[in-house]
């Protein structure tokens, strides 16, 4: 492993599933407790992160129809699920000494600050890991959508998707044992193959400004740090 960062900064995009472990709904402590010590050890290392993490754990809006809710209430439920997972990264992160801020789309004074651009770039140029929650503070958007557009707000580098897959595959690995793992795509092929990887929204944002993503699987120890440093794992995508 490379003992340099290959990039100085970086928005880091958790799913919300990814940090309800094996537990099948809610937020797995342990999972939470490795998350911040890779970042910790990231961090340590000198690139500078933003973070927005899913809510899909505890509430997803794109289950409105299924619930008979208005999808708007719905998605209003969906950005205050990601402000709980924000808040237990935030603890877990200061518990290692990381100085942290969390900015939410949605004000709430008492538990975040608002998501004022120039804020947190300057929270990140002080050090600080900024997690930013509420996703874009809209409803039919998606926390992919947030990632990308906080990554070309704070000028990151690459928006690295962590999930609970290795990267992008021909099918889904979970149902199907023979689907096989794309290395590197480019953006278009991602959004006509309807890969589903994230939604079309984040990857055309992404595209427009030449923002590479990669996609890899948080939940392997280590993968973080050598997605960092430049290792080729997981999916690019890229143009």
């Amino acid at each position: 492993m490379s003992e340099a960062p290959k990039y100085k900064r970086v928005l880091l995009k958790l799913s919300g599933e990814a940090l309800m472990g094996d537990k099948g709904f809610g937020i797995d402590p342990d999972v939470v407790r490795t998350v911040a010590d890779e970042v910790a050890e990231v961090h340590a290392m000198g690139t500078e992160l933003g973070v927005v993490i899913g809510g899909g754990n505890i509430f997803r809006g794109i289950r409105a129809e299924e619930l008979e809710m208005d999808r708007v209430s719905a998605d209003h439920m969906g950005m205050l699920a990601t402000v709980i997972n924000s808040l237990a990264l935030q603890d877990a992160l200061e518990k290692r000494g990381l100085e942290t801020r969390v900015l939410s789309a949605i004000e709430m004074h008492q538990i975040a600050e608002p998501l004022i651009r120039r804020r947190a770039l300057r929270h990140i140029e002080k050090g600080r890991v900024v997690i930013f929650a509420a996703g874009t503070g809209n409803p039919y958007f998606s926390t992919d959508t947030a990632a990308a557009l906080r990554a070309m707000e704070i000028h990151a580098e690459i928006l690295m998707k962590g999930t609970k897959v290795g990267g992008i595959y021909t099918a889904d690995p979970e149902i199907d044992p023979a689907a096989e793992r794309i290395d590197r795509i480019n953006y278009l092929k991602v959004i006509e193959q309807r890969l589903g990887v994230m939604d079309a929204t984040a990857i055309t944002t992404c595209m427009d400004n030449n923002l590479p993503i990669l996609i890899f699987n948080m939940r392997k120890p280590g993968n973080m740090i050598r997605a960092i440093c430049g290792e080729e794992i997981g999916s690019l995508i890229s143009a």
